[in-house]
């Protein structure tokens, strides 16, 4: 496939970007779209030019850092991976193909088409874990007994890897499917339920004071997750976080 990349190109933080064209050509079908991505950079810097800066580590849709804006999609036309499992099949020779970074206030464009995402992991330091004794004391994990339902929904919002498509993809740049998943992986089991009521206030305290918008259940987040995320997640956030009030 030939194809015609429009990039944002920023040298840094304070610097103004712009989108720039690129060509590429003879694109397998069967690259990832960071592949192909590689042969555009080995072809800039066989032209003496600066690579495009762009996230990525696993390949494998594992560790969330790879985060392209493509053609107005978080991650791209594909439902259910992320920028690293999307494949060029998923284009036609000819195509003019939009690439920018994840668009939050939040998420501060670094370079090109990397963003600042550790405004989650302060998220995740403000109430994402559980307190463990580790005294010699500790209960043998397979003599708690959980529902296997709660197990399972506990499960699937653990699986959330924390690209931040959520954000990037919410007209007011939610981070609530993402904290909503990491309350509820903690709130559905009875290690989580011992610092609940503090975990709830302390991680959407410090949602809000990193600057993300709130929710208006539009359901893009869900759609645009590479994990499915449900917004079920939101829901128990929710009460979660006014029991607490309650309670406090």
């Amino acid at each position: 496939m030939n194809l015609t990349l429009k990039i944002w190109r920023q040298k840094g933080p304070q610097d103004k970007g712009k989108m720039v064209d690129y060509k590429v050509t003879e694109i397998s079908e069967h690259m990832s779209f960071l592949e192909m991505m590689d042969v555009l950079n080995e072809q800039l810097i066989n032209q003496g030019e600066e690579p495009v800066a762009f996230d990525h580590d696993c390949r494998e849709g594992i560790c969330g850092m790879c985060s392209m804006y493509i053609n107005g999609e978080a991650h791209g036309p594909d439902r259910g991976v992320t920028t690293c499992q999307l494949h060029m099949r998923m284009f036609k020779d000819g195509d003019t193909i939009t690439i920018e970074p994840f668009r939050a206030k939040a998420f501060p464009v670094i370079k090109d088409l990397v963003v600042d995402r550790s405004s989650f992991d302060r998220i995740q330091h403000a109430g994402g874990f559980i307190s463990v004794n580790t005294s010699g004391n500790t209960q043998d994990a397979n003599a708690i007994l959980i529902d296997k339902h709660a197990a399972d929904e506990a499960m699937d919002a653990a699986t959330c890897i924390g690209c931040g498509a959520c954000v990037a993809s919410c007209k007011n740049s939610s981070a609530m499917l993402f904290v909503g998943a990491k309350v509820s992986q903690y709130a559905l089991l009875p290690q989580g339920r011992v610092e609940a009521t503090d975990r709830v206030q302390n991680m959407v305290a410090q949602m809000d004071l990193e600057g993300f918008g709130n929710c208006t259940n539009t359901g893009a987040c869900e759609v645009e997750c590479p994990k499915g995320i449900s917004l079920e997640n939101i829901a128990r956030m929710n009460r979660e976080f006014f029991s607490a009030k309650i309670k406090g």
